[in-house]
């Protein structure tokens, strides 16, 4: 017996889902459905919250765009497609364009006074001062009725 492996359609998710029409979902969870993200990573430094994104292969001041809001740090990526046909012979590209977007949440504290964000060797790295980077937990008594 041999086994086939079936491929799965490429499926899109309608417009009505994704476009707030129909469900009002946050941006973040609209984000997450999509195929492909942008890779992060996070960590303190210095009093500084630091995002660093992988977005290769872009122009920083053209394809880039970067918001805060509502305790939410929002990067966007816009990546073209550039069509270069060579010979008569058909080749795979699995190179990625399009838009790409990731949110992530930030921690109390974070101040969007003095965010800072630079672009080297294909990693975008956001400095986002934290105004309270050593906040201690609190914990709350609970009154018994």
């Amino acid at each position: 017996m041999t086994l086939v492996k079936r491929a799965l359609p490429d499926l899109e998710w309608p417009a009505w889902m994704t476009s707030r029409g129909l469900f009002d979902m946050p941006d973040s969870w609209i984000d997450s459905m999509g195929e492909v993200a942008i890779r992060v990573e996070e960590f303190e430094e210095d009093g500084h919250l630091i995002v660093r994104a992988d977005v290769p292969g872009v122009n920083p001041e053209k394809d880039i765009e970067i918001s805060m809001t509502d305790g939410m740090l929002r990067i966007s990526v816009q990546r073209e497609k550039e069509s270069k046909h060579e010979g008569k012979r058909h080749y795979r590209s699995e190179f990625q364009y399009g838009s790409f977007v990731r949110t992530v949440a930030l921690p109390a504290g974070c101040s969007d006074a003095d965010v800072k964000a630079e672009y080297k060797d294909g990693v975008l790295e956001v400095k986002i001062p934290l105004s309270n980077p050593e906040s201690k937990s609190k914990k709350i008594a609970i009154q018994k009725r």
